[in-house]
Order: structure tokens, then C-alpha cells, then sequence
């Protein structure tokens, strides 16, 4: 298959997917497709399940490439491989969480599993706190949001983009939040559990609203400047 069909072929499990992540992976060793004598890729039903179990372990348990690499080796060897429990499920617009998710059993992890999960060292973490990207909790630990976060900002500096560069991102994703909090804040504060209820599927709806808004805005910016 071509890097293309792989692409058609993975996006049913993994909408986000892009040709450039599937070239950093081939990159970063997790899969290698044969070449034709003019160089084009060419890759396997193995090399798409390979692909597709790789992308599985970084979704489902926050595994880093070194980890990930391991254990696929270690299942064409045939021994057992033992991953750590999944990640509970999330909304599909990440950042937007139950409310009332704040207490013992919401989802947090320390800062080495972060570490370990954005695959990057501490002077890179330490790097985005300093620009606001990255926010712990008043205990020290970080939610599963925070997670996505620091794995999206790694995976643009790998383009180039740093910190700095992201800060407008940040600013926009806030002045979008402070406008759901602003249609949903009068029926949060509603005596009715039922109008509060009612206040939390809003603010989800107007967030999936808004990030599907800013990607066609994005998609459409760059149709003008790059026709």
C-alpha cells in the first residue's frame, strides 16, 4: 500500500492521524516499509497493524516510542507483554470535563509520568510551564487535558514551533473558554439541579462548536495563503 491508503486505512480507528505523523514514526524506527527502486514507500497489512498498535499504546496508555518500540519487539519474540490499565475515556474535545471530576478518583498523574507520557525530558516541561502551556494542579499532579496538551506541543516542536510560538494558541483557547463560561455561567448558578445538569451538556456542545470552528477557520486561512 501507499503511504496514503495507510492513511485512509488508519483514520477509521484514528481520525487525527497525518502523513507526517506516519513518516516520524517510520522515522523513529516503530515501522519500516519496503521502498520501490524510485523510492516510494510501500507498506504491508503488517506495517498497518504495526502502525495501528503503535498509535493504540500512545491513545490508550501514554506510552513513549522507547516503551512502545520495546514491546512490539518483544511480541515478534513472542513473549508476553504486559500494558499498564488504559487511560479512562475522555470527550472527544479534550478539555472539557465533568465538573464535579475533582476529587479523589479523577484521573491525575505526577510529573515523571508526564515526563514519561510527552516522551520529553524536564528542561522541556519546565520550558512550557514558563509560557503557561502546561499548569499543575495545587497538588502537584495533572490531569488526563494536560496530558493531550504536552503531547501536542512535543509533537509541534518537532516542526519547529516552540513555546513562545504557541502563546497566541494558548490566549485564543482561553478567550474561547470565557465565552462558553459566559452563555453557560446564569444556569450554573441555578438553584435547579436539572438547569445545572443542563448547563454542563451546553458548555460541552458550545466547545465542541467552538473547536470545530477554529479548525475550519485555520483550514480556510491557509487555502488563501496557500492556494
Amino acid at each position: 500500500m501507499s503511504i496514503g491508503r495507510v492513511l485512509n486505512a488508519l483514520r477509521e480507528e484514528f481520525p487525527e492521524v497525518t502523513i507526517s505523523k506516519i513518516r516520524f514514526l517510520e522515522a523513529e524506527g516503530l515501522v519500516e516499509p519496503k521502498r520501490t527502486p524510485s523510492g516510494y514507500r510501500k507498506f504491508t497489512a503488517a506495517d498497518v497493524e504495526r502502525l495501528a498498535s503503535v498509535l493504540r499504546m500512545q491513545r490508550d496508555h501514554y506510552l513513549p516510542l522507547k516503551v512502545i518500540r520495546e514491546h512490539l519487539d518483544a511480541l515478534e519474540r513472542g513473549e508476553q507483554v504486559s500494558l499498564p490499565a488504559p487511560a479512562p475515556s475522555r470527550d472527544l474535545v479534550e478539555g472539557v470535563s465533568d465538573p464535579d471530576d475533582e476529587g479523589p478518583t479523577a484521573a491525575r498523574i505526577g510529573r515523571a509520568e508526564l515526563l514519561t507520557a510527552a516522551d520529553v525530558d524536564e528542561a522541556a516541561l519546565a520550558d512550557w510551564e514558563s509560557y503557561g502551556l502546561i499548569v499543575a494542579h495545587e497538588d502537584g499532579g495533572y490531569d488526563i487535558e494536560t496530558v493531550s496538551v504536552a503531547k501536542l506541543v512535543a509533537e509541534l516542536g518537532r516542526f519547529g514551533l516552540e513555546p513562545r510560538h504557541l502563546r497566541a494558541v494558548k490566549a485564543a483557547a482561553e478567550r474561547e473558554a470565557g465565552l462558553v463560561e459566559q452563555v453557560v455561567a446564569p444556569l450554573r448558578r441555578h438553584r435547579n439541579p436539572q438547569t445545572r445538569a443542563h448547563a454542563e451538556a451546553t458548555a460541552r456542545e458550545l466547545a465542541t462548536l467552538s473547536v470545530r470552528l477554529h479548525a475550519a477557520l485555520v483550514q480556510s486561512a491557509l487555502r488563501v495563503r496557500l492556494p
